[in-house]
């Protein structure tokens, strides 16, 4: 299992280490390894520790600042929850983490040049220190390269490339756990009518539903000989006294702790588990681009080809993957899931509503709603794109829009203004 710590702790860490092993690394090797040398002489080699403590605590401060600096100015092109995630990155705290443990090491290396005046100057301790600084360059060097991937495109890019696993892996678990021969919504609104056996409800400050554990639901209930009806979705955050788990069934009570350790809460929504936020986010920075004080359309775009991407492969997804049974073929879980509808409308609604003005963002989303008209591979889908593009018809025939650019708003364009298809 992977060890999770706060990422504040990571430098405090290296903070300590480098402090402990500057205490006694170098006097273990003034007294047990002071025949090792190599000529250098004191003078160069406090020159050389002085240099390297100085100058690693002074470009720390310089790159820091410039990388809180820029995702600042980033925080005005996209979501804002997209600088936090920027902001959490651990190439940030082990970058911060190697420089304390540079500058740490190094002063206490000069504690022993030249100690008691015998004129030595601890060999592997320099090397050590000179490591050091070869990791920090590294380390720097790829916090640049995390500086560049600030831009705009590059964080739509990061953001689809996350859509794209979240439902890679939550299609792929939640088909898996579903058996063939799925429950019907009759079956399962047949089961919610009855008394439900025991409800948990949660007890605290608000908190995100990040994932819960499939798996272990199924076991509890095939245990209790019970059906387990989730009443959160991942992604929703639940108040003091929301309704998180209704157990339906004759048999034995499941412990509440049980059911807890199965269902994951966090303080903020991740994408584990939940497609709805990579898209959640593309939208926020569409919409903030077509905000008055940006008035950047093009950025509403590039978002748009991410979104439709992701509504491509989730088209190949089977979406109602909520039911749950075990080997023997009874329905055991119980779980909401959105549909087809319902990421639509979270794809496109508020682009829609705000871009209403723009031809750019109108012919893109046109172009969107047509491709995947046609590539759906279903019926009920299909009909669903073609319902939204009655919708975008009867929205833009009541626009503020004259009737020539009505006509130019209703060519598909995947440039936004580019190349008109009819």
């Amino acid at each position: 299992m992977r060890l999770k710590i706060p990422l504040w702790l990571v430098p405090l860490l290296y903070a300590v280490a480098s402090l402990v092993a500057g205490i006694m690394f170098p006097r273990f090797e003034y007294e047990h390894l002071s025949s090792y040398t190599r000529g250098m002489s004191v003078s160069s080699a406090q020159a050389f520790l002085s240099g390297i403590a100085s100058g690693t605590m002074s470009l720390s401060a310089i790159v820091f600042s410039i990388y809180f600096l820029v995702m600042q100015f980033g925080a005005a092109a996209y979501s804002k929850r997209l600088v936090l995630l920027f902001g959490r990155d651990p190439i940030l705290f082990n970058s911060l983490g190697m420089f304390f443990a540079t500058f740490i090491y190094a002063l206490a290396e000069l504690v022993y040049v030249d100690r008691n005046g015998d004129g030595k100057v601890p060999f592997f301790s320099t090397l050590f220190v000179g490591a050091l600084l070869a990791s920090s360059i590294v380390l720097l060097a790829l916090l640049v390269q995390r500086m560049s991937q600030l831009q705009i495109t590059s964080v739509l890019r990061i953001v689809g490339n996350e859509g794209r696993r979240v439902i890679r892996e939550t299609y792929t678990l939640a088909e898996a756990a579903a058996t063939d021969g799925e429950a019907t919504h009759q079956q399962v609104a047949q089961i919610c009518a009855s008394a439900p056996l025991q409800t948990l409800r949660y007890s605290g400050p608000p908190r995100a539903v990040e994932y819960f554990e499939i798996e272990r639901f199924v076991r509890l209930a095939q245990d209790a000989q019970a059906v387990i009806v989730l009443q959160c979705a991942v992604g929703d955050t639940v108040p003091d006294g929301a309704l998180l788990v209704r157990v339906f069934g004759n048999g034995t009570r499941i412990a509440d702790d049980a059911l807890m350790k199965a269902l994951h809460l966090a303080w903020d929504r991740t994408f584990k588990q939940d497609p709805k936020y990579p898209l959640r986010l593309l939208v926020d920075t569409a919409i903030m681009a077509l905000s008055p004080a940006v008035n950047d359309p093009t950025t509403a775009v590039q978002s748009l080809d991410q979104i439709e991407d992701l509504l491509h492969r989730l088209a190949c997804c089977r979406l109602d993957a909520g039911y749950v049974k075990d080997a023997s073929g009874n329905l055991r879980l119980v779980f909401p899931m959105p549909t087809w509808e319902d990421y639509l409308s979270l794809a496109f609604d508020e682009i829609r509503m705000f871009g209403n003005a723009s031809l750019q963002v109108q012919r893109r989303l046109r172009a969107a709603l047509k491709d995947l008209a046609v590539s759906s591979g279903n019926k009920e889908r299909a009909e669903a794109v073609e319902r939204y593009l009655q919708h975008l018809d009867d929205e833009l025939a009541h626009s503020n829009l004259d009737e020539l650019d009505r006509a130019m708003a209703r060519r598909g364009d995947r440039q936004g203004l580019g190349v008109s298809r009819p």
